[in-house]
């Protein structure tokens, strides 16, 4: 009579976040006793490099030799690390058109990751951005072009894996066409499917042999499967991502604790649901009762009988493949430089915009202060945009708080004859500000607010400093 093998431990199959930016002891003994090998870092668990450098190490200590440390580090707003020097959006690059670019851009931003211990970056974004009002990625694609996206997708991919970093695409099967954000709700796309496939899933497909990993989308395609979103349709995993295209690699799910899911199945369901479905790793984040149901839940399915072994072993070759390791020379000299030059060149110019002699008198509009949203970090506040002009310019600087409250017939009497400028630095487009009339807009984050106000306009795809630098040269006249 022979003796059957154990079951596989639920842990090998769940990414989990941590509560801070040290491995206690208890959250040590946690991921031991479960056997958990991969773990997402976000802001909370970042202080700064030597701490981030030594949080990687305990991690690969106590998670083993097929560690999967992983973090969401697109560029642009999408950057939890604020040590480094950041990295254009995906949008920025794909106006700069330049592929090289592209490569060499995310090559660098693996070198980040990899001077610290971090072997999985979850980009780049294959989202094509054909919705100006989606709420959640916006610059986060590089165009409204599936084939742009998929040539500077694929240029990504290839950055990353030259520095043994690896890659995810998400997500998947696209999010760039959506009025509600799957961290709030479970969107819905109505288009036919041969629609879907010269748009959305056009990126996805160009890509798959590129990218080591591919990240679901918590959104339900009526023309893939009415009834599921794509984390959870075994349709679109496996019938589509597996069998018609023959996908070999990792597929991980967006976060569980987003409200697309979370609000609409039990955590533990929801799990099972997924690896069902097609997907090899679960994203369990969140508070730690979370977490456990959802140990607990794939564990009883494991128990049962639930085959999970091609699962791990495509899970054990993405991290043999890219293992953790610590290079603390990783990063380039001359990689802010580079980041530099991309964020010039993926400047936006819209209606003829003109430069402003340094020296001049002008006045400057913006936001008080933006707060986080979801993924994205908070952008810029008014008066270190002030400060930053200051250096070139006699500024008098008109902060608002609500853009509701702005009279812009006040705010045009009062600047007289000196140039006018409203600078836009939310994630959110504002409707509010449909009536203000600047001689220029500078449009520091979402690049569709371009759309709500009639002024010539320059496009950063980002508010990072180097994303304000550029602005500032261009505005001096300093770059054409």
């Amino acid at each position: 009579m022979t003796r059957s093998s154990p079951a596989p431990r639920a842990g090998a199959l769940l990414m989990v976040d941590l509560p801070g930016p040290r491995l206690d002891s208890e959250t040590a003994g946690y991921l031991r006793a479960n056997g958990i090998r991969a773990v997402c870092l976000f802001g909370k668990n970042v202080e700064s490099e030597s701490q981030l450098r030594t949080l990687c190490r305990e991690l690969r200590a106590v998670m083993g030799e097929e560690a999967l440390i992983a973090i969401d580090h697109e560029g642009g707003a999408i950057i939890r690390p604020t040590f480094w020097s950041a990295a254009p959006s995906a949008m920025g690059l794909g106006h700069a058109g330049d592929l090289a670019l592209t490569e060499d851009v995310s090559a660098a931003l693996a070198r980040q990751l990899v001077s610290v211990g971090i072997n999985w970056n979850f980009a780049p974004v294959l989202d094509v951005n054909v919705n100006p009002e989606n709420p959640v990625i916006a610059e986060r694609a590089y165009s409204d072009s599936p084939e742009v996206v998929a040539r500077h997708g694929a240029a990504a991919l290839r950055g990353l894996t030259r520095e043994g970093v690896a890659g995810c695409v998400k997500h998947f099967p696209g999010h760039g066409d959506t009025r509600l954000d799957s961290h709030r709700a479970l969107p819905r796309v109505s288009k036919p499917l041969a629609e879907l496939n010269a748009l959305e899933l056009a990126p996805f497909r160009a890509c798959l042999d590129l990218a080591p990993a591919v990240m679901t989308a918590h959104i339900i395609y009526d023309a893939l499967d009415p009834e599921q979103p794509a984390t959870l349709s075994r349709p679109i995993l496996s019938g589509l991502l597996r069998e018609s295209w023959h996908y070999e690699g990792v597929i991980i799910t967006d976060s569980m604790g987003m409200q697309a899911i979370d609000a609409h199945y039990g955590r533990g369901e929801a799990a099972v649901m997924s690896l069902n479905a097609g997907a090899d790793m679960v994203m369990a984040l969140g508070r730690r009762e979370a977490q456990q149901a959802t140990l607990d839940a794939v564990q009883a399915a494991l128990d049962a009988g639930l085959d999970v072994s091609d699962k791990l072993a495509r899970l054990s070759a993405l991290a043999r493949q890219f293992p953790v390791r610590i290079e603390e020379g990783a990063v380039d000299s001359g990689d802010e430089a580079l980041f530099q030059r991309a964020w010039a060149r993926g400047l936006g110019l819209v209606g003829d915009p003109q430069p402003i002699a340094p020296g001049s008198r002008l006045v400057l509009v913006a936001q008080r202060r933006t707060v986080r949203e979801n993924v994205s970090e908070a952008s810029v506040e008014a008066q270190m945009l002030a400060d930053e002009l200051g250096a070139w310019y006699d500024v008098e600087l008109h902060a608002y708080d609500d853009p509701a409250e702005l009279d812009w017939e006040e705010v045009r009497r009062d600047a007289g004859a000196r140039p006018l400028i409203l600078a836009t630095t939310q994630r959110q487009r504002q409707l509010a500000l449909r009536s203000a009339a600047p001689d220029l807009h500078l449009a520091f984050y979402n690049p569709y607010s371009v759309l709500d106000i009639a002024a010539p306009a320059v496009q950063a795809f980002g508010f990072r400093p180097l994303a304000r630098a550029a602005v500032w040269d261009w505005l001096r006249g300093e770059q054409s």
